[in-house]
């Protein structure tokens, strides 16, 4: 990015919109001003927006799933906000906010429900997930286990060099909620 910006300067505006502090608050295009700092631009052009908390959320992180790279903590964390987001926007009690995000991404709502739970890992183990280390679906098992079972567990992980296969995830969290 900082190369194209370089060579061709900011090919797509950025997204952003007034704050009630004054300036500006960046929707879309954090990476973009980030690219222009590194190459010394001063300014690079924007489109202003008028948007709610709410709407600048779910904004953001359709902004950011384009991106064609993103790691599964990436997106996890960007479904969960977006979740969050519609769900207080709707305030139905038969709304389903993961349905209606996995049909934006073609995802099912299941699949977003997932990626949502990766998010209630701890960093060490989401990191491992992020570098496939941990498979997905093992990762999304594992996050049913409390922040002091995920410490033991990343200990282990960390002191034998052994990662839980998806079977292995699913028993420690049977055997986490059995108590």
């Amino acid at each position: 990015l900082v190369e194209s910006i370089k060579d061709n300067g900011v090919l797509e505006p950025a997204i952003v919109r007034k704050r009630s502090a004054g300036g500006y608050e960046i929707i879309s295009g954090h990476r973009r001003k980030r690219a222009c700092e590194l190459v010394g631009v001063q300014t690079m052009p924007v489109f202003i927006k008028e948007l709610s908390d709410d709407e600048a959320a779910v904004m953001m992180v359709d902004a950011n799933n384009q991106r064609e790279e993103l790691l599964f903590s990436e997106k996890a964390w960007a479904y969960r906000i977006k979740h969050e987001a519609l769900k207080h926007k709707e305030k139905k009690k038969d709304f389903d906010s993961s349905e209606q995000i996995g049909m934006t991404v073609g995802e099912s709502g299941r699949h977003i429900k997932r990626y949502i739970r990766l998010t209630y890992l701890i960093k060490g183990i989401l990191d491992l997930v992020d570098d496939e280390k941990i498979k997905f679906l093992a990762g999304e098992r594992l996050s049913y286990l409390d922040k002091e079972e995920q410490e033991i567990l990343l200990q282990y992980i960390n002191a034998n060099g052994v990662y839980p296969s998806m079977e292995i995830a699913a028993k420690l969290k049977q055997l986490s909620m059995d108590g």
